[in-house]
């Protein structure tokens, strides 16, 4: 365990309450991380820290153990609802865990509270709750903690709750600041007071990150921990114990060969990332099928109430699949994944490093694989220069069999089917124009009719990277889709409905232009004498 241990917890500068030791023993944590080693001593000696780790290093204890220490030394013992210590997180998923954590060491210190406050729910609830119960130690997401900011008018003053803060936590702080948080985090800091502990933890600084630093930190004391016992780690940026590795296939091919290595590593636990939503909805269903007597999920963004509860649950398997998007790339920690796969290459360099980072987690070993088009297989030199991040190839997939024409049987036999796959087409093309590294990426050198068999298209969608263009390679189907029914009769009798009233629409149009077309003849006939008349009055004047 040289590679991720600092000694065991007793060996710290500074002692531990002993319910935290006990805690500690019984989440058999036996050793630290370097992060945790470095961090709890600054954080308890009133210090502001600035973080960077690699991911998966132990970030979460190396603030929660300094948050309850700093609590239980407080002179004036906290009311229940006054809030003494803040964590703000990016996404639900990681405020979730971090909730979890935190829970384990609280059960010990009875008079501690703590409340999560993330979308998903609803705020009128997470009001009530804070006024029955309170919350010591409040973890966030930014948009839902800014509006119970501003809940006052319903019985919360969370402004008064929070002037007895003594830590402010920013976690992924990177990643805050790219998923457009600074607007929301610039209102918090403004409620909180400026005599504070505060720690920013990430994986990457960033000059944004730098600012934020300079804004909300007093002289911090900055902790880059990166891995030993490698030459090359010095500058690594994925743990030591993770395998990367990446295939080239074409995008024909793209789709059997993940679902051929899924088949194979059935017994396994897998996170799958796609680019977009609409690529996890329209793929996720497909593998439900494809992928037979194995535990499938799917989380994006888009979903609003059912993603805790399907995080949670992922979590307690064994083995499965989550199919996914980058919501699931950062900070996130689900026991035991086996294997990260990349279908799409992420939109940003240092979002494929976060997504690698989901497996390898605390001395465990693991593995990543991204699926290349023949291409893009200069982005393994790119990673490697860019982010530090060395891929090596993996041998083909054995044993790949042609699942697509199993795929459009689902699109023909279900409406809802056929237009998810429009829509994962669609949305696919998009992102890889938006790609950031757009010189290895490019719209034009993509086939779209071979991209479109890898999607099992019945037929290609009207784009405008299309408009205009024939593709003789692509085999379209003969069936009229405009046929195909959806399999939920509801929907289908509600779209039997709406094409009744257009039919009956453009019906009623029709008499109306038929009667201007076809005017009796007489009329037409005196219309024209009257026109040949007016031609001619200004000759006459002109003669006269």
């Amino acid at each position: 365990m040289d590679n991720t241990t600092d000694g065991t917890w007793d060996s710290l500068s500074v002692q531990l309450n002993q319910k935290i030791l006990q805690t500690l023993e019984e989440m058999k944590f036996t050793y630290m991380t370097p992060v945790q080693s470095a961090c709890i001593p600054l954080f308890m000696s009133n210090k502001d820290v600035a973080a960077e780790a690699v991911t998966g290093s132990g970030k979460t204890l190396a603030f929660v153990i300094p948050i309850i220490e700093l609590l239980l030394r407080r002179e004036e013992k906290l009311k229940k609802r006054q809030v003494g210590a803040l964590v703000i997180t990016p996404t639900r998923e990681l405020a979730l865990q971090i909730s979890e954590v935190t829970e384990k060491f609280i059960q010990k210190f009875p008079q501690f509270t703590q409340i999560l406050l993330i979308g998903g729910s609803n705020p009128i609830e997470d009001v009530e709750k804070f006024k029955d119960q309170g919350g010591n130690i409040v973890i966030a997401t930014p948009g839902r903690l800014e509006d119970m900011f501003r809940r006052k008018s319903d019985g919360l003053d969370l402004a008064s709750a929070v002037r007895s803060l003594d830590v402010l936590v920013l976690d992924e702080a990177d990643r805050l600041l790219d998923m457009g948080f600074e607007a929301s985090l610039n209102t918090i800091l403004g409620y909180l007071p400026k005599q504070r502990r505060t720690g920013l933890f990430s994986a990457t600084q960033t000059q944004e990150l730098e600012n934020l630093v300079r804004a909300g930190l007093r002289n911090p004391v900055r902790i880059t921990v990166k891995e030993k016992g490698q030459a090359a780690a010095a500058t690594q940026k994925t743990p030591s114990r993770l395998s990367n590795y990446y295939t080239i296939c074409r995008s024909e091919d793209k789709f059997n060969t993940l679902v051929a290595f899924l088949r194979q590593h059935k017994h396994e636990k897998h996170l799958v990332f796609f680019s977009t939503c609409a690529c996890v909805e329209y793929f996720g269903r497909a593998l439900e099928v494809l992928v037979k007597k194995v535990s499938i999920r799917c989380i994006h963004g888009k979903m609003k109430n059912k993603r805790n509860s399907i995080f949670a649950d992922f979590r307690t398997l064994k083995s499965g699949i989550l199919v996914c998007t980058d919501v699931m790339a950062r900070g996130v920690d689900i026991p035991d994944v086996n294997w990260v796969l990349q279908y799409d290459p992420p939109s940003s360099a240092s979002a494929f490093v976060h997504r690698c980072g989901r497996t390898a987690r605390i001395g465990n070993y693991g593995n990543a694989l991204v699926f290349l088009l023949p291409m893009e297989e200069s982005y393994v030199n790119f990673l490697s220069i860019n982010q530090k991040c060395p891929l090596q190839k993996m041998s083909p997939v054995k044993d790949v069999v042609d699942v697509l024409p199993k795929v459009k049987a689902m699109a023909l036999s279900d409406r809802a089917m056929f237009e998810k796959g429009i829509r994962a087409f669609v949305s696919c093309v998009q992102a890889y124009r938006k790609h950031e590294c757009s010189l290895i990426f490019r719209v034009k050198d993509l086939d779209f009719a071979f991209l479109a068999s890898g999607f099992a298209l019945l037929r290609l969608p009207k784009m405008p990277e299309l408009r205009g263009k024939s593709f003789p390679e692509f085999e379209e189907t003969s069936v009229n889709t405009d046929s195909i029914r959806y399999k939920d009769k509801n929907r289908e009798k509600q779209r039997q409905k709406t094409l009744a009233e257009r039919k009956d629409k453009v019906q009623a149009e029709l008499p109306k232009k038929n009667f201007l077309k076809n005017k009796a003849w007489s009329k037409q006939k005196m219309k024209k004498e009257r026109r040949k008349k007016r031609a001619e009055e200004p000759e006459q004047e002109h003669h006269s």
